[in-house]
């Protein structure tokens, strides 16, 4: 396509929609090169897909932060009522989304960066999804969104913790251990989701229905169930974690490649039920890939 064309195609993109993908992106272009040259070629085995973890976990704040800078005034009105500077807030996070997901795939200034990025998705939980669950306790989507950005803060935290391994692969950090207990009480939350509301479509159970036409639709959120409630189980009593959590976020990775993807595809320019959801589910993937890499390595049986 002629460059002119190309820029006419470009500008008549609404800016809700084309600076979300813009930023995922650029976050991609630019972490995917450091990974496969830094980090891929000295690892072995399923430790390759590791560093992907990171990546995966950065280009939905990037997705976000577009989102932020956009749709900054609507996004204000979900703020609550007693917190001064709504608008102020919206834009601040979204230069926060930003700035971490640079520094987590550069790995820059990353343990600072996590940890910040973990501190605020906790607060988020705390200030806004807290309230939502007491307010109305037998609702699932808030139970299950306050879990999900639990899980994103966990990861956080899981990265942070993972770069203070200074002394022994053996030795996991109070970060990690905490980010572990997070991740797998959410990880059953959402395996028990599966079982009683299969037709939702699967990974983060929210809202959404997986449509008719993605072939074995049951079988999908079936198969994440299983995984979910095992992984979760394996997590919380700590038995084979990082081998739990490996297959565990790469079910969820298949999952967004199976469904959200084409999801995707078919309604690229509507934000909320395309690129929303399949954002959310690779980050989810991501959390635990990155939860993974953090875990120590089990012991392995004497040759």
């Amino acid at each position: 396509m002629p460059a002119p064309a190309l820029m006419l195609v470009v500008f008549s993109i609404p800016a809700p929609v084309f600076w979300p993908y813009f930023a995922g992106l650029a976050i991609f272009a630019i972490g995917l090169p450091v990974i496969l040259k830094n980090e891929v070629t000295q690892a072995r085995g399923l430790d390759k897909l590791m560093p992907f973890g990171r990546l995966f976990y950065a280009i939905p704040l990037a997705v976000f932060a577009g989102e932020h800078f956009t749709l900054g005034r609507l996004m204000a009105s979900g703020i609550p009522s007693w917190i001064p500077a709504h608008v102020f807030w919206i834009y601040f996070v979204g230069v926060a989304l930003v700035a971490a997901a640079l520094s987590i795939v550069v790995k820059k200034y990353s343990q600072l960066a996590a940890t910040l990025l973990g501190t605020m998705i906790l607060l988020f939980v705390v200030l806004l999804h807290i309230p939502r669950v007491a307010a109305n306790p037998h609702d699932r989507i808030s139970w299950a969104v306050a879990l999900r950005d639990l899980s994103f803060s966990g990861g956080a935290f899981a990265f942070a913790g993972a770069q203070r391994k200074l002394q022994s692969t053996n030795t996991t950090s109070l970060l990690v251990s905490l980010a572990r207990y997070v991740i797998a009480i959410t990880a059953i939350f959402f395996g028990v989701e599966h079982f009683l509301r299969p037709e939702f479509a699967p990974g983060v159970p929210l809202a959404k229905i997986t449509p008719t036409w993605i072939p074995l639709r049951l079988f999908w959120a079936y198969l994440a169930g299983i995984v979910l409630l095992v992984a979760g189980a394996c997590l919380l009593l700590n038995k084979q974690s990082r081998l739990a959590a490996t297959y565990l976020g790469l079910t969820i990775l298949l999952i967004v490649l199976v469904i959200y993807l084409p999801i995707l595809i078919s309604i690229p320019s509507d934000i909320g039920n395309g690129l929303n959801y399949f954002a959310d589910t690779l980050m989810f993937g991501g959390t635990i890939l990155v939860l993974a890499n953090a875990l120590p390595k089990e012991n392995r049986l004497p040759t």
